[in-house]
């Protein structure tokens, strides 16, 4: 099963090009502190404004850096079957241990579009897929009932969870099977996803503070509860913070203040707000990040 404390990691820019040395030190820091997983190229990845080459790159260069210490499941997704059939054509073959697939946006297909949507894809490629529900960014949630057709599919394997409802999510889990990886897309719900049998997190948070994530994750699954709720109540102003405008735009900011990245988002995002930069900065600061 796909699970523990997964990042979903930035794509840092230098001079509006991928900064490959950066991207590979982020990726040591994070295996060093604990991280069960890394997923370029997905929302906080800013793959939307990648190009082909770059994305292609972007996986490359995680696979390579990452030299089979930890699972790579490589963002893949698109809103056209085809390109995401050639992206995760790409990842397999480049060698990523799994592909995390948002259901098509823009589009707004129709239940059973998502389903042969996603067993299109199965079909096509042999890797495991996780498929990410976030209908705040999509325009379509996928209905639970969908999910079980597609955990049916025996490379579908899992879902990263970004409804936002936990009666949603304990539906999936109820539903899909023990066998079927459930994660969470949204940090603040780590913690309650998992006491509910979910099988760990897709993470933001992890791009600042991977030790204590992956350590939240590590006690649930000990059974140390109280730590594990030491840490969520810890974590939970940081998070409120990270997501006080569009992510990636905070937590890229938190990472160049740290001094990990240089401070470059992609048009249509830019660069946080003074106001929304300086409350972001006391929660770093209350952190004991800066």
């Amino acid at each position: 099963m796909i699970g523990g404390a997964i990042v979903a990691i930035v794509t840092p820019f230098r001079d509006g090009k991928v900064d490959e040395k950066a991207l590979r030190g982020l990726i040591e820091e994070q295996i060093a502190h604990g991280t069960d997983g890394i997923a370029p190229c997905g929302t906080t990845g800013e793959s939307t404004t990648l190009s082909h080459e770059e994305h292609d790159r972007v996986i490359e260069i995680t696979v390579e850096a990452v030299n089979k210490r930890v699972p790579v499941i490589a963002g893949t997704g698109s809103n056209s079957t085809a390109e995401a059939i050639r992206l995760t054509k790409h990842a397999w073959k480049a060698g990523a241990d799994a592909a995390l697939m948002v259901c098509p946006y823009y589009n707004r297909p129709t239940q059973e579009g998502l389903y042969r949507h996603y067993r299109a894809i199965a079909e096509e490629v042999p890797i495991p897929i996780v498929i990410y529900n976030i209908a705040g960014r999509t325009g379509v949630n996928m209905q639970t009932e969908t999910l079980a057709r597609l955990a049916e599919i025996p490379n579908i394997v899992g879902v990263k969870e970004a409804s936002g409802s936990l009666k949603q999510m304990s539906d999936v889990i109820r539903l899909c099977g023990p066998d079927f990886s459930v994660l969470s897309g949204d940090d603040i719900f780590t913690l309650a996803l998992m006491a509910l049998g979910g099988t760990g997190v897709v993470s933001v948070i992890s791009n600042i503070v991977p030790g204590d994530m992956a350590e939240l994750v590590d006690a649930f699954a000990a059974g140390d509860l109280a730590k594990a709720r030491t840490l969520h109540h810890r974590m939970s102003p940081l998070i409120d913070a990270l997501f006080v405008e569009t992510n990636p735009i905070p937590v890229k900011a938190a990472l160049a203040i740290m001094g990990k990245i240089d401070y470059e988002l992609r048009l249509p995002l830019c660069r946080m707000g003074e106001g929304n930069e300086a409350i972001l900065k006391k929660a770093m600061r209350q952190y004991g990040l800066i």
